[in-house]
């Protein structure tokens, strides 16, 4: 997960008591996965998150559709981790998720954006897969495992598709999934392809074709290493601790507020500075000097209302 970087993309993360790993053989598999299960959100939460995003809702679960709601997603939903430093809770729970995006119109990170819109496909009929992949950082380390979080989007249509609405500066529509030679996208030329090998020289994942680890290539630069394994949303919760937690992560050593806007281009709020990008990729920033200015620019940017002008916490103040 990133966010423009860079431009760009907790307070502490909520964690539920894990279940008796011992296996009961008098006890039904399947009572267990429907604890994973998150529940499909009713008609009117899902009528409520398309109204935030501008659409109607699809007559089918197509490729087209797809596309609409990803870019609209992009351009209303910010990506921001202001919960960090505003001392909110982050549950990696679907309808939490939903209550924060729909309920309290506000944004969020990789895990929360790719989280609430994986659970909004899926009540749409989409066959939607949570994936994990590990951001490609200076120097071309990788980052933590469950870094970051993607989704794989089944269309009745048009094959599966790689959405992620949670990386900041990325593409504004989803990739081809099984493409593995350019893909054209406003958002800069993309391609997916087998994994370079990581710091142990190692590829990941396996010689079956299905589970080898992939790489995202943003204009010929490796962007994030991806899982084919399915995951859930429980098993990011480390992974969203440690970036709203850790001394090293970025978001907890800044602010950040940002969305893509209706040019192409991109609004970001940075602490007090804000910086507006074209689509051509030419840059105005502007400093914010009141706290009015500041709660001014959330709302009437970003859609977001906030009672206080967020402030950079210290990671060991943070949980």
């Amino acid at each position: 997960m990133k966010e423009a970087a860079h431009d760009h993309t907790h307070d502490h993360t909520h964690v539920d008591p894990q279940v008796n790993p011992h296996v009961d053989p008098d006890v039904d598999p399947d009572e267990g996965a429907s604890e994973e299960a998150t529940p499909s959100p009713d008609a009117a939460t899902v009528d409520a998150y398309l109204r935030r995003l501008g659409v109607g809702r699809p007559a089918r679960p197509t490729a087209d559709a797809l596309r609409e709601l990803h870019l609209r997603h992009l351009r209303t939903v910010p990506f921001e981790n202001l919960s960090v430093h505003l001392g909110e809770e982050i549950v990696l729970d679907g309808k939490r998720l939903l209550d924060k995006v729909v309920g309290g119109r506000r944004g969020g990170f990789c895990y929360e954006l790719n989280g609430a819109f994986g659970t909004l496909l899926t009540a749409l009929g989409y066959e939607v897969t949570l994936l994990a992949a590990r951001v490609y950082g200076d120097g071309g380390r990788l980052g933590i495992p469950y870094d970051h979080l993607a989704l794989r989007v089944r269309t009745l249509d048009g094959g599966d598709r790689l959405a992620d609405v949670g990386f900041g500066a990325h593409c504004l529509l989803p990739l081809e999934f099984a493409e593995r030679g350019d893909q054209e996208d406003p958002g800069g030329t993309f391609r997916i392809t087998g994994a370079a090998p990581d710091a142990a020289g190692v590829r990941g994942g396996h010689d079956v074709a299905p589970l080898m680890d992939l790489d995202v290539l943003q204009d010929g630069k490796r962007v994030y290493r991806l899982e084919q394994r399915p995951r859930v949303l429980g098993d990011f919760v480390t992974g969203a601790w440690w970036h709203s937690t850790s001394p090293q992560s970025h978001f907890t050593r800044s602010l950040v507020c940002s969305r893509v806007t209706e040019d192409g281009g991109r609004i970001t709020l940075s602490g007090r500075r804000v910086t507006t990008t074209a689509a051509n990729g030419t840059r105005e920033e502007e400093e914010l000097t009141t706290d009015e200015e500041v709660l001014a620019c959330y709302r009437d940017r970003f859609a977001i209302r906030l009672a206080q002008v967020p402030a950079v916490r210290k990671p060991h103040q943070v949980g």
